[in-house]
């Protein structure tokens, strides 16, 4: 009875200590899951602005103002991808679709000289946009705060219609934050990209998404 025992104990000790690692293990496996699924998902959200009907629709009216949302600078001027907006935001203000541009972005680096809004204003002006067709916001440091502080902007100066221009990639974010920013209809001028890297540019959009959806969540409930 005493060896028989013994070995119950020594059984029963083993099965004690491979439990945990199994719940560890299935832990591990379904976090991984639900981030591959979450990712997938918002795959899906970024890719579907084609079909969102802000990205398509015409202009019958021109809008008050068109938001050149704001990216890197290089040094004192524009980066390839930036250009690419700004070149976005020229043909649309030559097209009539918008009256004025706010140029919304903080400063990159406190060596930079110019902050993105000053650096973008710098480049429109170089391709023969008058400096009082520009109003410029040097604060922001987000999407989140690029429009939020843009419709501060609006607010003030009694602006109401809004063409939001950036990249394709970065569209529906942008769209979403501008809605429950509560923007009136904004519309939607964007631009794919020939300069930015597709996987480096897919990840930081997807890391980008999940944050917002985060923030969206965390406004909801009145903590932001």
């Amino acid at each position: 009875m005493t060896r028989f025992r013994r070995k119950s104990k020594g059984f029963s000790f083993g099965t004690t200590k491979r439990k945990p690692r199994r719940l560890w293990l299935w832990i591990l496996v379904c976090c991984l899951a639900a981030g591959i699924l979450w990712s997938l998902y918002v795959l899906a959200e970024i890719g579907s602005v084609d079909r969102n009907p802000a990205a398509s629709r015409d202009y019958p009216e021109t809008a008050d103002v068109g938001i050149v949302l704001g990216a890197s600078m290089w040094g004192d001027r524009p980066s390839p991808g930036l250009q690419e907006r700004l070149q976005l935001a020229l043909q649309d203000y030559k097209d009539g679709k918008f009256r004025v541009f706010i140029l919304t972005g903080g400063l990159d680096h406190p060596d930079y000289r110019y902050t993105e809004a000053e650096g973008m204003a710098n480049y429109l002006e170089a391709n023969g946009v008058s400096r009082s067709d520009m109003i410029l916001e040097n604060e922001a440091t987000s999407t989140y705060e690029n429009l939020k502080f843009s419709q501060e902007i609006m607010i003030e100066k009694g602006y109401e219609s809004a063409v939001i221009i950036t990249h394709t990639f970065h569209g529906n974010r942008a769209f979403e934050i501008a809605k429950v920013l509560g923007y009136s209809n904004p519309g939607l001028s964007l631009t794919e990209t020939s300069v930015l890297k597709p996987t480096q540019t897919t990840f930081r959009e997807v890391l980008a998404y999940s944050k917002w959806k985060l923030d969206q969540a965390a406004i909801a409930i009145g903590w932001k």
